[in-house]
């Protein structure tokens, strides 16, 4: 069996510290008793975890981020299934090319999107609006959910589904049975990057946002213009938290690696 040696292991280390350090400190950050951004140097504080109550626009755009996460990545899935299906079984005139514009946003600057959809919106009455914005999410995250469940139907044994379709199932009833288990992998991830992806979102956003449907990356961008003060590390640390929180649940309840990999628990 090798093993790394004395050199790839300071490697490993100074890499995870690169990538954990501006984590740890956003998290050391947001516990400074201090009225300005500084490290807990006099003690730690809950004062800007408390703040945040203060700060209803912040809890409210949360929930706003969360509910347009959520219903963005589920659509993006809706179209992406028998996307992917269609492009990975099938040899038809058009196939590169419907494939090249599913995946089209990636190539395009979010900048130059928010601004096409600004127009775009404002002239069809939707400017502002929350389907607005669940819109424009989904086209910028269906790439990434597309490529995920394409690589899982690519490389699935349709011996399965013809052995079920043998035995008189309907094609419904083979969809549900055997092809969306063979491939809840890749629609798991994919609708976990979608989600990512469109919760993460503002270079767009900050174009089609309003007051009403202002995302929680939005609220961050626009109160740093104006403040700087450990509120924004209180945040993120909360989010982290959340994060992390959310991630040993699904582990405990239903694995992590099942969910995402294929794989059952030992």
């Amino acid at each position: 069996m090798n093993r790394n040696g004395p050199i790839a292991l300071i490697f490993h280390v100074l890499f995870l510290g690169f990538l954990l350090a501006p984590i740890l400190i956003v998290c050391a950050v947001a516990f400074t008793p201090e009225g300005y951004l500084s490290l807990p140097t006099n003690g730690l504080s809950l004062r800007w975890f408390r703040a945040i109550g203060d700060n209803p626009e912040f809890i409210r755009a949360f929930k706003d981020s969360l509910l347009l996460g959520a219903v963005s990545s589920t659509l993006a899935i809706l179209v992406a299934v028998p996307a992917a299906l269609a492009i990975a079984r099938h040899q038809f005139f058009g196939r590169e090319a419907i494939q090249a514009l599913f995946l089209s946003p990636l190539m395009v600057p979010h900048i130059v999107l928010g601004i096409a959809f600004l127009r775009f919106f404002t002239m069809i009455g939707l400017g502002g609006t929350f389907a607005g914005l669940v819109l424009s999410h989904v086209i910028i995250i269906l790439p990434f959910a597309l490529r995920l469940i394409l690589a899982a139907s690519t490389g699935m044994d349709r011996a399965v589904e013809n052995a079920a379709a043998s035995l008189g199932a309907s094609s419904w009833t083979c969809f549900r049975r055997v092809t969306l288990p063979l491939i809840l992998p890749g629609v798991a991830s994919g609708w976990v990057l979608a989600f990512i992806n469109s919760f993460d979102e503002v270079t767009m956003t900050v174009f089609i946002a309003s007051p009403e449907t202002t995302t929680l990356p939005v609220r961050l961008f626009l109160y740093i213009q104006d403040n700087i003060d450990p509120l924004v590390a209180a945040v993120s640390a909360l989010l982290i938290f959340l994060t992390v929180g959310a991630m040993l649940v699904l582990d405990r309840v239903y694995g992590l690696e099942r969910l995402l990999v294929g794989k059952g628990r030992d």
